[in-house]
């Protein structure tokens, strides 16, 4: 009797035996994962760069010396390297108080717009109300409506504040609120603030996904209706919670229309970044007597250390959250 023999390919088999026992199967499929590897890694490196490069330019100008931003042969490493620019630029924007104002600012709003939110969304998810549908269809309309639709309202509104005019009929006046941090306080909490109708969506969307059985089950074990909330939905909507949170805090942080229309009387980092060029002329002027005509390129370039610096906070920001963020828009949809 003849013996048959199992012929097995190890690991110690060469790669070209293996590849010629397959009939040229391992050599494409081993070509075709490096094309791809090579392709992704192409794809990711120029996506990096896009977005790292604007950032090396600003880096690198704010740098140079004035009189080489004029020199030609140079394009991104100076020849004359100078911190002065950076005194100069928080000097023009009322550095450091205007970067506290800002994080507290951010910090109060962003609190008070996720708190709102979250309770307006799961009503949204589990409730049913009378004019449901025309309710969430007005947090629709905050979304695509630009608030600058409605700004004439907003200034009317809070510059003669009045409720059902008790105040009127009490002291005779209005109250004036346009230059404190009441207006923004109110409209968050009232969910009329900066995106809140985003934030509501998404936390709606989080909410409707939760199967309901979960809240079945508290509502079985004796648990209300708030409680439930608590204990049962709100853990679980950590990680969507915190990415409103960064959203708003992040938009807060580089808001000018509702700072410049509230928050005139406090030192903001994006209003004094807005109002930058104005003040330059006054700034060198100091000493010489007259005005001074600040050259473009000169103004160009303290704009671009003053983004510079707007935009570190909120990248150290991203670099302690970014897992917390991640995991939101994984879980997005996942419980159904």
């Amino acid at each position: 009797m003849s013996k048959s023999k199992t012929v097995y390919v190890g690991s110690n088999t060469s790669f070209w035996e293996r590849n010629r026992r397959s009939n040229g199967y391992l050599l494409r499929h081993t070509i075709s994962k490096y094309v791809v590897s090579i392709g992704r890694a192409l794809l990711m490196f120029g996506l990096c760069f896009m977005i790292i490069q604007p950032l090396l330019i600003r880096f690198s100008t704010g740098l140079m010396e004035e009189p080489d931003l004029y020199d030609s042969t140079i394009v991104l490493v100076p020849r004359h390297v100078t911190l002065d620019n950076y005194r100069i630029v928080g000097e023009l924007t009322d550095m450091p108080r205007s970067l506290l104002n800002t994080l507290w600012t951010s910090l109060l709003v962003s609190v008070l717009q996720v708190v709102s939110c979250t309770l307006v969304a799961y009503g949204f998810a589990r409730f049913e109300f009378p004019l449901k549908k025309f309710w969430f269809a007005c947090v629709v309309m905050l979304i695509i409506v630009p608030p600058q639709t409605i700004q004439t309202s907003l200034y009317m509104s809070f510059a003669n504040f009045d409720i059902f005019g008790i105040f009127k009929a009490t002291t005779g006046k209005t109250i004036n609120l346009r230059t404190s941090i009441l207006p923004y306080a109110l409209m968050s909490l009232t969910c009329m603030g900066l995106k809140n109708g985003l934030y509501i969506y998404i936390l709606r969307q989080y909410f409707v996904g939760v199967p309901k059985s979960l809240e079945e089950a508290a509502f079985v074990d004796g648990c209300g209706t708030l409680h439930t909330f608590a204990r049962i939905m709100l853990p679980d909507a950590v990680p969507t919670i915190a990415s409103c949170f960064l959203f708003s805090f992040v938009w807060q942080w580089t808001d000018v229309f509702y700072t410049r229309n509230f928050l005139s009387s406090y030192s903001i980092y994006s209003n004094q970044l807005s109002s930058i060029v104005s003040r330059m002329s006054r700034y060198f002027a100091q000493g010489a007597g007259q005005a001074v005509i600040v050259p473009n390129g000169r103004q160009q370039q303290l704009i671009s250390i003053g983004v510079l610096i707007c935009c570190v906070p909120l990248i150290i920001l991203y670099c302690f959250t970014q897992k917390t963020f991640v995991k939101s828009l994984v879980m997005t949809g996942s419980k159904e």
